[in-house]
């Protein structure tokens, strides 16, 4: 479904939450692979040369001409094989990389939690709660009200009291099932989930799901990005489907990734 399909549709009187006007970015990566004398090395300056490139810069087009409306209320998953651009279109949407050419227009502030999102491994999770919670623009006295529910959420003390334990004493499941709920414990504007999904078994990914559908229905917009359809499927109603950078199918959850699923064999 193109985007001006969900601007003449009359129950789009909702507000528009994050607008992507023909999203290019690119990625200019210094240094090339192969010896001065190898044949890919003979290759890549003479491509370098017909583009006009810097010599030892690479141009890579993560994205390109991606363009749609998120409205607030609705979850949207975004799929595509690996390298598809996913992850740095979420990264444009929180504003951590500038865009080549085109616009990204955010209506609040945009979160992104990923799995590699940054908490101190020096420090216990219970510093990085409070940490994490000020990072969102919690105060204390919230942070101390929700203290107890994200580490019941986050599930990290059902073996034991890691709570008390520096997090480099995690492993990386527990890690990032602590980044997302500390990341679920606010209501957002925008929030962008990236893998976060795939980590820990299934009763905290049904607990996850559950919290997501309710941050939609508390007037917020959910990205997802997950190799995972059946996650796709539990939690989102619409499907943004990438490869190569580009946008080549935005509709109904199942639209899509049946053909994402015929397409790719996934």
């Amino acid at each position: 479904m193109a985007v001006a399909d969900h601007l003449d549709d009359p129950l789009d009187a909702r507000v528009p939450t994050v607008i992507a006007d023909d999203v290019h970015i690119v990625y200019r990566v210094n240094g090339g692979s192969g010896g001065k004398g190898s044949a890919t090395a003979a290759l890549s300056r003479i491509l370098r040369r017909d583009r006009g490139e810097s010599r030892g810069v690479r141009k890579v087009h993560a994205v390109r001409g991606v363009s749609f409306t998120a409205y607030r209320g609705e979850a949207i998953g975004l799929i595509g094989t690996n390298g598809s651009g996913k992850s740095t279109l979420l990264r444009a949407i929180a504003g951590l990389l500038p865009t080549e050419s085109g616009r990204v227009y955010t209506d609040g502030q945009p979160s992104l939690l990923g799995v590699n999102a940054a908490l101190m491994g020096d420090l216990t999770g219970e510093r990085n709660v409070i940490l994490g919670g000020l990072a969102m623009g919690m105060s204390r006295e919230e942070i101390r009200g929700r203290y107890q529910a994200i580490v019941d959420f986050s599930g990290i003390n059902e073996k034991g009291d890691f709570i008390t334990l520096p997090m480099r004493t995690y492993s990386s499941g527990m890690g990032a099932r602590l980044r997302f709920a500390i990341a679920a414990a606010k209501n957002h504007d925008v929030l962008m989930i990236d893998e976060a999904l795939a980590t820990g078994d299934r009763k905290f990914q049904i607990r996850s799901e559950e919290r997501i559908r309710e941050l939609r229905k508390e007037a917020g917009t959910v990205f997802l990005v997950s190799h995972s359809n059946k996650s796709i499927r539990d939690t989102c109603d619409r499907v943004l489907w990438l490869e190569k950078g580009e946008l080549l199918m935005d509709g109904p959850t199942d639209e899509v990734i049946r053909a994402y699923e015929k397409e790719t064999g996934k």
